[in-house]
C-alpha cells in the first residue's frame, strides 16, 4: 500500500496538465476522436471513443512518459531512467528515452505478453524480468535504481506522468465540445487522475467514471471505503490493469474529482475486443477495452447522454488477439 512520504510531491493540477499538453506537442499523436453509429444505437448515447490505440508506443502511457522525462534535468536525464511496467509504460518509457537520448531500464514481469518486451527492447532499453507472483517490482525498481544512480519513473503514481495522462481529456474535450460522461480505464489510476483533472475543469458537471476488471476491483473498493484498498495481483486478461492499489496521488484525485467506479467482466472485455475488430475494424487489448465494455454491456446509465471513451491501447500479440476474437475462442 502506498504511504506518502515527507517528501511525497504535490498533487498535479490542471495547470500541469496544460504544461504537459506543451511539452508533449508534435511528438505525441493527437490521436483521433472516433464515431459509431452501431454503438450509439447499441448505448442509447452518442460515445466518441478516443483511440489511444493509435498512440505511439500503441498506447496512452506515451503521453506522461514523455512528459515525466522531458521535464527531468539535463544532468538528470543523462544518468538515466528506470520504470517498471507489464508493458506499456515500459514501451513508453523506452521510446520516450530514444527520442530524448536517455539510457532507459525497464523491470517487467516474466509474463508480461511477448510483444510488449520485444518492442520495449526494440526501443533500446534494457529489460530486467521479474515473478510479479513472488517478487515486488516496485522494490527492486528502487533497488536497481539507486544501485546505478537511476531516476525512477513509476506507471501512474508520478505527478508529471498523471499530468500527461491527462492531455488525451484535454485533446477529446477540445475536439467535441462539453461532454456529459467520459469513461477512463483504472488500473494504478494515472489515466483516471489524469483525465480527471482535465475533464471537471473542460466540462463543468461532467460525470467520470473508471472502469478495472472484476478481478481487480481494489480500486473501487477504495473508492467507497475511503482508503487505500490492497488486493493479491489479479489474474486477468486485462495484464495492464493488474495493479494491486491506487496511488498515493492518484487515490485522492479520484476520490475529489471522480463519480463513481464500476468494473467488467474478462468475457465483456473480450466481446469489446470482437465489436472494435469487427465494426470499427480497430485492434484494441484487453485492457483498452475497459471504458467501452461498461458502456456497452449496461454497466453505466448512459442513453441519451454525450460521452467520451478512453480506448486506452492496442498493445496484443496477433496470435492472442486472433484466438480471442475468434467466435469459438
Amino acid at each position: 500500500m502506498p504511504v506518502p512520504a515527507p517528501d511525497t510531491p504535490a498533487l498535479p493540477t490542471f495547470a500541469d496538465v496544460k504544461r504537459a499538453a506543451g511539452r508533449i506537442a508534435g511528438t505525441a499523436h493527437r490521436t483521433p476522436v472516433l464515431t459509431s453509429r452501431t454503438a450509439d444505437a447499441m448505448s442509447g448515447a452518442r460515445l466518441f471513443f478516443k483511440a489511444e490505440n493509435l498512440q505511439r508506443g500503441g498506447a496512452f502511457k506515451f503521453r506522461g512518459a514523455y512528459n515525466a522525462i522531458s521535464a527531468l534535468p539535463e544532468e538528470v536525464r543523462r544518468r538515466g531512467v528506470i520504470a517498471f511496467s507489464s508493458g506499456n509504460h515500459a514501451q513508453a518509457i523506452a521510446l520516450a528515452s530514444r527520442l530524448l537520448g536517455v539510457p532507459a531500464v525497464i523491470v517487467m514481469p516474466e509474463d508480461a505478453p511477448q510483444v510488449k518486451v520485444e518492442a520495449t527492447r526494440g526501443y533500446g532499453a534494457e529489460v530486467v524480468s521479474y515473478d510479479r507472483y513472488s517478487q515486488d517490482r516496485e522494490v527492486l525498481g528502487r533497488e536497481i535504481a539507486q544501485a546505478r544512480g537511476l531516476t525512477l519513473i513509476p506507471p501512474y503514481d508520478h505527478p508529471d506522468v498523471i499530468a500527461g495522462q491527462g492531455t488525451l481529456a484535454l485533446e477529446l474535450i477540445e475536439e467535441t465540445g462539453p461532454l456529459d460522461m467520459l469513461v477512463a480505464c483504472l488500473g494504478g489510476g494515472g489515466q483516471l487522475a489524469g483525465c480527471a483533472l482535465a475533464a471537471s475543469e473542460l466540462s463543468p458537471g461532467i460525470a467520470i467514471y473508471g472502469v478495472e476488471p472484476e478481478a481487480g476491483d481494489d480500486g473501487r473498493r477504495s473508492f467507497h471505503e475511503g482508503r487505500v484498498v490492497t488486493i493479491p495481483v489479479p489474474r486477468t486478461i486485462a495484464d495492464g490493469a493488474q495493479t494491486t492499489y491506487l496511488g498515493a496521488l492518484t487515490f485522492p484525485i479520484i476520490r475529489e474529482r471522480v463519480t463513481d467506479i464500476v468494473t467488467v467482466s474478462d468475457d465483456e472485455l473480450v466481446e469489446t475486443m470482437r465489436f472494435f475488430a469487427a465494426r470499427m475494424k480497430l485492434v484494441a487489448e484487453p485492457t483498452g477495452c475497459l471504458a467501452a465494455a461498461a458502456v456497452l454491456h449496461g454497466k453505466l446509465d448512459v442513453a441519451g447522454k454525450r460521452v467520451g471513451i478512453v480506448i486506452s491501447g492496442g498493445n496484443v500479440d496477433i496470435a492472442s488477439f486472433a484466438h480471442l476474437v475468434s467466435p469459438a475462442a
